[in-house]
């Protein structure tokens, strides 16, 4: 039976999305008959949409990064003039987002491994990441470009390893001491515009 070119298309976007989530949540050892077991699809047609494991992680990887850019997007557009940078920086190390890995940001959730994934899923997370710098960039102080973009990605790897530190502990008083601390001190330090 043919299906229409819609479903393989909808199929696909199926895939995407609960690989993006799988991924953040179990990281790169997500095998592929496991998420296609949980799809309802066959092992074999995952090939209809995918070169390979990596093809799909490295999509993987840009469907939760454009996830993420809609949630800031939204976050800078209810933010009071001047104050977009702290309530990214709010918003990112909540306790909301700690709690939800599968839904937040892949840097926090797969960062190390995709150190040890093949050039294409590493370019993949390059091309991600230099992307939401970008757009943080915009609301960054500084001259020139340059170091706005530098210290966006200063930002986003400081809230990066401290969502992860956050993540690793199972005291919670100590959770919510890492996350508030972080945030004040990425507040001060980013958002401030003295």
């Amino acid at each position: 039976m043919r299906y229409p070119a819609e479903h393989k298309e909808e199929t696909r976007d199926r895939i995407l999305e609960t690989a993006s989530r799988r991924f953040r949540r179990g990281g790169a050892g997500v095998g592929i008959a496991d998420l296609m077991k949980a799809l309802k699809l066959t092992h074999g047609g995952f090939y209809r949409h995918f070169r390979s494991k990596d093809h799909l992680f490295a999509e993987a990887l840009a469907k939760a990064f454009e996830e993420g850019e809609t949630r800031m997007a939204a976050a800078v557009q209810h933010a009071a003039p001047g104050r977009e940078v702290q309530t990214l920086i709010e918003g990112y190390l909540s306790e909301q987002h700690c709690d939800h890995p599968d839904a937040g940001c892949p840097i926090a959730t797969l960062a190390p491994e995709v150190a040890r994934q093949s050039r294409t899923v590493r370019a993949a997370m390059e091309r991600c990441l230099m992307q939401r710098v970008e757009v943080i960039a915009r609301f960054m102080r500084g001259e020139t470009a340059e170091e706005r973009r530098g210290r966006a990605l200063a930002l986003l790897s400081s809230m990066a390893g401290a969502m992860a530190l956050a993540r690793a502990v199972s005291d919670e008083k100590l959770r919510r001491t890492i996350l508030e601390s972080a945030r004040q001190t990425c507040i001060e330090t980013f958002a401030s515009r003295e």
